[in-house]
């Protein structure tokens, strides 16, 4: 047994509470996946990241992810809070940028103040979504017939298929049928109205993953990392946009996309809530 140190990172939020957690958990490279796993299972968070010395010379670290069930690829919001949780270690970037090792490949991440934000990476798969897989979904959100006025496959890695409402409402008022969506990542996305909508964000965004631990995820890079790619390409959102997700789970993310050239940066806050050491 080893004693690791340990810190829980709220991300998307300045406010300690109102983003998305994530427990980050240092110098892991002595620990095997089933302990990696079964630690990640027990905090009953949405992902879990361990923090190990890079392959690749041209990174500064290594991640590892793992939600309550399974190891992901790439994910957003514990690629930022395991970067601010490793730069407020003492960790030292060997460039201007912070270039982070992970199933994906290296992904670069830069300050932006006091914020950080990662570059988008590819997507794995784009494109229509199949008139059947959309009428599941449909049925799973609960929405009724015409409700859906557009969706996008937008997997980088986690699965997402995104599908948009017309009113920012519509995505609030949401409870969806979960078994019906099991075995689905789903992204729903629909504009803000800055007449009637109280707030300062372009787009309201949800993230709903039936049969994980945790059904709903409160702020979610990864998802607004595809949604943006989708967007930005098809003419739908400008150059610079805010996302707010979470509300109807107590929270208030905050998600700031920016596209620069062909480039496509996913930022935001990040606040440590919880440090120390934990037995592993």
């Amino acid at each position: 047994m080893r004693s690791l140190s340990f810190k829980q990172v709220d991300v998307f939020s300045s406010i300690p509470l109102k983003g998305n957690p994530v427990a980050v958990v240092f110098n892991a490279d002595g620990l095997d996946d089933r302990r990696m796993a079964t630690f990640a299972n027990w905090t009953n968070l949405s992902e879990t990241t361990f923090i190990l010395q890079p392959s690749d010379p041209r990174a500064d670290y290594r991640l590892r992810i793992f939600t309550t069930q399974d190891e992901l690829p790439f994910a957003g919001h514990p690629t930022l809070g395991s970067c601010h949780a490793w730069l407020e270690s003492g960790g030292e970037p060997q460039g201007e940028e912070i270039i982070q090792e992970c199933a994906v490949g290296l992904v670069r991440i830069r300050r932006q103040g006091r914020r950080l934000a990662f570059l988008a990476p590819p997507l794995l798969r784009s494109g229509p979504v199949a008139a059947e897989l959309l009428e599941q979904v449909r049925l799973g959100l609960r929405l009724a017939p015409g409700d859906i006025v557009a969706a996008q496959w937008v997997d980088n890695g986690a699965g997402w298929l995104a599908v948009m409402l017309a009113k920012r409402q519509q995505v609030l008022d949401l409870q969806p049928d979960y078994p019906a969506l099991s075995g689905l990542a789903v992204g729903v996305v629909a504009p803000c109205d800055p007449q009637h909508d109280d707030t300062d964000a372009q787009f309201e965004v949800r993230a709903f993953i039936a049969g994980d631990g945790m059904p709903e995820d409160p702020a979610t890079g990864s998802l607004n990392a595809g949604i943006a790619q989708w967007l930005l390409g098809a003419g739908l959102a400008p150059a610079r946009y805010r996302v707010s997700q979470g509300l109807s789970m107590g929270r208030a993310g905050c998600v700031e996309v920016e596209q620069v050239g062909d480039e496509v940066w996913i930022g935001g806050n990040a606040v440590t809530c919880i440090e120390g050491r934990l037995k592993l």
